[in-house]
């Protein structure tokens, strides 16, 4: 087999490789508010969305999470959870969601810094932020899609809803009045 072509960013340095499609999320435990904790593996039986990002408050994060919290009847048609993932520490985390109004949980991949990203193949040792990757997991546990953002774009939700279509296809009907 020929050897896999390393990914180079701008500035010649690797980026990171994430998690594809067929293989087994891996399960984790972080916090969501500093005395509270979640684990994907209390999600087993649903679809789950992760979306990892850089960082709370800024501007292209921003946008992000408040397209995810508009979309959100969307993810819902599905039964799917949909989670933010950062390393910011889950008091910034606790601040950003009440400023921003979020109806979905921000977790704190903050320490170990970064372990959860590293899992996923999302977390930049260069910058020390997750990349901006999005996962959809499946009922089951495995990853059904996978999404590596350039650097400062805004990945959309298009590519979620896209795969969430394709796993459930009886659902594909959307619930929401979109208008013109």
């Amino acid at each position: 087999m020929p050897p896999k072509k390393k990914v180079m960013s701008k500035n010649n340095t690797k980026k990171p490789r994430i998690l594809s499609p067929g293989r087994k999320a891996p399960n984790f435990s972080l916090h969501s508010t500093p005395d509270q904790t979640v684990s994907l593996s209390d999600f087993r039986g649903r679809p789950v969305i992760l979306a990892f990002y850089p960082a709370d408050w800024s501007p292209v994060c921003t946008d992000q999470m408040s397209l995810y919290n508009q979309v959100l009847p969307e993810f819902q048609r599905f039964n799917a959870e949909i989670f933010g993932i950062s390393v910011d520490g889950s008091w910034s985390h606790v601040a950003f969601s009440k400023d921003r109004n979020l109806r979905f949980s921000l977790l704190s991949d903050f320490e170990p810094k970064g372990k959860v990203a590293s899992l996923y193949g999302a977390y930049s040792r260069q910058t020390g932020e997750a990349e901006r990757a999005l996962f959809v997991i499946d009922h089951n546990g495995i990853v059904r899609w996978s999404y590596l953002s350039p650097d400062g774009v805004n990945p959309g939700a298009d590519g979620i809803l896209d795969a969430l279509d394709k796993l459930y296809p009886e659902k594909k009907e959307s619930t929401i009045a979109v208008a013109s």
